[in-house]
């Protein structure tokens, strides 16, 4: 077991506490479901405690200048580098994620920080035109105590996107992170506190969805709740903070299509369907579920998509020659071996996978063989409803104003693909799509300075970019009158007064 057999504490006011409750969850490795460390279970009484805490923090966080909490970030992002290692190691063993994935990703973590920590030094308030002898200016000032809910599939990136903006801005906050992964997320915070972050600002209840989430996301002391999750847990949410006002971001469920045209060489096709379908085994929000090829190519790219996928190596996501990993819970896999049982009885044809891979290595752990259903028709479920698994469905198509229909076809609409060498075609495609993030001849990319969120069902606000950091502040508007003229409405005098 991780920390020595003991059980990691809630993290409140810059120490490690117990839960007011005594208890503690047990995390589990999905390699071999081997007992990998205690967390202690957060309960209501114990957000009380971190809201308390973040509210104690605020007005020194606030009123640190832009500058000094840049220089802050900045040492956090360093910290976070030497401490990447130690990092990457558990978040492997939380989430059975390939390390050859896991390094790639959280070594990218430290941008966060220094974008954002440029842009709390230099974001420029406004001043807009007023007419009349009068100064008017805005000042962006922070929102308070915020909350993020974050969840297993990337815990500390997307945790990161949420922090990142939030601390820049002034606020202090609450995390609850996943249940099945929240011991990085503590992690953080000893990171914070030798970066100068003051006790207090950061603050992380691990516990269960419905009770600590609930609690968190039910607060009135709450000025905003950033949520990552699947779209039924955003409605709720969403219901809940609207109770008290609460401002809410949310990046929830998708169905990613990836629009593979005939220009577009069958190797490198596959090779992009291979990353985007089968990154994370499936287990993330901009999963390439569905690849969506012209007829003409269809069946040479099912052809190279099959041989491809059947070679993906299997294994210990510690190894750097694994290329997938366990899924992250006996849930998870169960659901993934649902909805292949829905495509066979909808009549799809399983072209590749769609069981547990042989072998002692493979008996313990949650492993599922990476998937392709052919012979998909778009409004079948499995090309409708969001897996979170390695299955990909091809579906053809023969014209472009099809495929973009098939594409937009789906209450989603995070994110979406379009592979061509035709520049036209590329642009006029990504101008039809109902999705937040559009990549031309890629996909997966993410910058911290690139807004990132979704369409439709698929969320509300968006992480990353100068509108991020915006979107957790307020507009405080300040109206001068530079003039010594006396005014007085009631006046009987016959002047003509200005009323607004």
């Amino acid at each position: 077991m991780m920390n020595d057999g003991k059980p990691y504490g809630l993290y409140i006011d810059g120490r490690f506490q117990s839960a007011s409750s005594g208890r503690v969850m047990r995390i589990e490795n999905p390699k071999n479901r081997s007992h990998l460390a205690d967390v202690a279970e957060g309960n209501e009484t114990d957000i009380d405690r971190a809201i308390d805490a973040a509210e104690q923090a605020a007005s020194v966080w606030a009123a640190t200048p832009g500058a000094v909490r840049g220089d802050i970030m900045h040492r956090a992002g360093e910290l976070l580098v030497k401490k990447l290692p130690e990092l990457v190691t558990i978040e492997i063993d939380q989430i059975g994620r390939a390390r050859r994935e896991m390094s790639a990703q959280l070594g990218r973590l430290p941008e966060w920080f220094r974008y954002f920590g440029a842009l709390a030094r230099t974001y420029q308030d406004t001043v807009p035109p007023f007419g009349g002898n009068f100064l008017n200016y805005t000042r962006r000032v922070p929102l308070g105590v915020v909350g993020h809910v974050t969840p297993w599939n990337h815990p500390l990136l997307i945790l990161t996107k949420k922090i990142a903006p939030s601390m820049a801005a002034g606020n202090t906050m609450v995390v609850k992170p996943s249940e099945l992964a929240p011991i990085t997320p503590l992690l953080l915070g000893d990171i914070f506190k030798e970066a100068g972050v003051p006790d207090g600002v950061y603050n992380v209840v691990p516990g269960l969805g419905g009770v600590a989430g609930k609690a968190l996301t039910a607060s009135k002391r709450i000025k905003k709740i950033d949520l990552t999750g699947g779209t039924e847990t955003g409605k709720m949410v969403a219901s809940m903070a609207g109770a008290n006002l609460t401002k809410v971001a949310a990046e929830l469920g998708g169905k990613a299509a990836v629009i593979m045209f005939d220009d577009t060489p069958v190797e490198r096709g596959v090779a992009a369907a291979l990353f985007a379908s089968f990154i994370a085994t499936g287990q993330t929000c901009v999963q390439g579920a569905r690849l969506l090829v012209r007829r003409s190519v269809h069946d040479a790219v099912v052809a190279e998509l099959v041989k491809r996928t059947n070679a993906i190596r299997l294994g210990d996501p510690q190894d750097m020659a694994t290329q997938m990993g366990p899924l992250v819970s006996a849930r998870q896999r169960d659901l993934t071996e649902h909805y292949v049982k829905i495509g066979l009885q909808e009549g799809a044809v399983l072209a590749a996978g769609g069981r547990r891979p042989d072998g002692a290595q493979f008996a313990n752990g949650y492993y599922h063989q990476p998937t392709i259903f052919t012979h998909v028709n778009p409004t079948m479920r499995i090309a409708q409803e969001e897996i979170f698994g390695p299955v990909v469905c091809v579906i053809p198509f023969d014209a472009e104003e099809e495929a973009i229909a098939i594409a937009n076809g789906t209450e989603f609409g995070l994110a979406t693909s379009i592979w061509t060498r035709d520049v036209t075609r590329a642009h006029r495609v990504a101008h039809q799509l109902q999705s937040g993030i559009v990549w031309i001849n890629d996909h997966h990319r993410i910058d911290p300075c690139s807004p990132w969120g979704g369409f439709k069902m698929s969320g509300i606000g968006r992480e990353n970019g100068v509108v991020a950091f915006e979107e957790y502040t307020q507009i405080q508007n300040v109206i001068v009158n530079l003039s010594d003229e006396p005014f007085d409405w009631y006046a009987d005098d016959g002047k003509e007064k200005r009323y607004s």
